[in-house]
């Protein structure tokens, strides 16, 4: 299915790009559908998980994975004109007891019971390292990262605490090779029982 084929299934709108004037946080850029669905099928979350994205934007993410897998989603993004976006295709889409929208700094944001953290290189290095800073304090978990940064990747590989699980090669979705087109995974787990 196309892009605005997924979008009109899901009663959703989050084609286009919203440029952004914060130099710490990027432009509005959804996730392509091909790679939610690849996501969706690599087994490594499920419905009884909650869902955790960061620089949400018009929430892409977390309509697709909650209808796809039924999981329950958070979407998290510093624009209030994103959430305002988001919020709007909540009510579109009919999946709203499973989505929780929130305009917060990502680095201000202290996770409740959400397990899985996906990211598509929504802010600097600088505010991904504040936020691995928090989500350490949790002890468990996943990160999923599409497209990954080199200096997320170099955060991650620095912490101890966090391990590498899995590669999802993307690259064949699209034109071309380009290995940033992946989607890494890790989990963190407890420091203590590291050994």
């Amino acid at each position: 299915m196309t892009e605005r084929e997924w979008d009109k299934r899901l009663h959703i709108k989050t084609i286009g790009r919203e440029d952004e004037d914060n130099p710490h946080y990027s432009p509005y850029e959804p996730t392509p559908y091909s790679v939610l669905q690849r996501l969706a099928d690599s087994g490594h979350f499920g419905r009884k998980d909650h869902l955790l994205d960061y620089g949400c934007g018009k929430g892409r993410v977390a309509f697709f994975m909650a209808s796809v897998i039924g999981c329950r989603v958070t979407g998290i993004d510093h624009s209030q004109k994103l959430i305002d976006m988001a919020k709007e295709n909540r009510k579109s889409s009919g999946l709203g007891d499973r989505i929780t929208l929130i305009c917060t700094l990502a680095e201000q944001y202290e996770a409740r019971d959400e397990n899985v953290f996906f990211f598509f290189n929504p802010f600097s290095g600088k505010v991904f390292e504040s936020v691995l800073r928090r989500l350490k304090e949790r002890d468990v978990g996943k990160l999923i990262l599409y497209y990954p940064s080199d200096e997320y990747m170099t955060w991650l590989n620095l912490m101890p605490e966090v391990e590498h699980i899995d590669t999802i090669d993307c690259g064949d979705l699209f034109n071309g090779k380009d290995e940033r087109e992946r989607i890494e995974v890790f989990r963190l787990q407890d420091i203590e029982s590291i050994g």
